[in-house]
């Protein structure tokens, strides 16, 4: 209760701001509405690795590189692509801690998993290993998972799972150089009782990490990994 009133008192006295252009907010976002429809939308993709279509489909498909191997995740959901305004906003949150965008990203991404994917157990935020966490200091998959644990009530769960490799920075590297780096990266603090959890991150680009971290969370005894990304790569 007491939180419901300190967001309203919030709300009146510093009404939310385009962070784009500087315009009024739009549906209590940090967009205008102009903005916001801007936005580079995933509107026909594979369902379970989120990689979009040139074409659309009227019906849920798989991707060719699914068909012919099934990652360790079960669905994708992605709702925007890593595109002009996505890019700035993630970007600015990554390299800028800029922290209001982990609430606008949170708000966006539960806008559509809140409504579109069945709703898992937990939420788990890709972690970061010890040594980038020093050398960063805050985690954009955290930051983001917080806001949307909150928005869409659902439990966050930021121990069960360390990443217990460092892999460095993987951004030029091909898909198999990235999965070969990324095998066995992450590991289970315990056994877990899950039987759904959805993966959280800012950005997927070849699927290579959160494969690995579903696959350690499988191992632990998740049934279901679902991925939630704010924007598809």
């Amino acid at each position: 209760m007491v939180n419901h009133w300190l967001n309203i008192i919030q709300t009146l006295l510093l009404p939310p701001r385009c962070v784009l252009c500087g315009a009024p907010g739009h549906a209590g976002l940090d967009l205008c509405a102009g903005c916001l429809d801007d936005l580079p939308r995933n509107v026909s993709c594979c369902y379970r690795c989120g990689e979009p279509f040139e074409t659309r489909h009227p019906q849920p498909v798989l991707c060719g590189r699914c068909l012919s191997k099934t990652p360790a995740f079960d669905e994708t959901y992605a709702p925007f692509l890593y595109r002009s305004h996505l890019r700035f906003l993630v970007s600015r949150l990554k390299f800028q801690r800029d922290y209001k965008n982990a609430r606008l990203l949170a708000g966006l991404l539960a806008a559509h998993a809140g409504t579109q994917a069945e709703r898992p157990e937990c939420l788990i935020p890709v972690p970061l290993h010890r040594g980038r966490y020093r050398e960063r200091g805050f985690n954009q998959a955290m930051e983001i998972a917080r806001h949307l644990s909150k928005e869409l009530k659902i439990p966050l769960d930021s121990r069960s799972c360390q990443r217990v490799r460092d892999t460095g920075h993987q951004i030029a590297l091909p898909a198999k150089q990235r999965r070969k780096n990324l095998r066995n990266a992450f590991r289970a603090t315990r056994p877990l009782p899950y039987r759904h959890v959805a993966i959280v991150d800012d950005v997927m680009t070849t699927g290579a990490t959160v494969a690995a971290l579903a696959t350690a969370l499988k191992r632990a005894g998740v049934g279901r990994v679902d991925v939630w990304v704010c924007a598809r790569a």
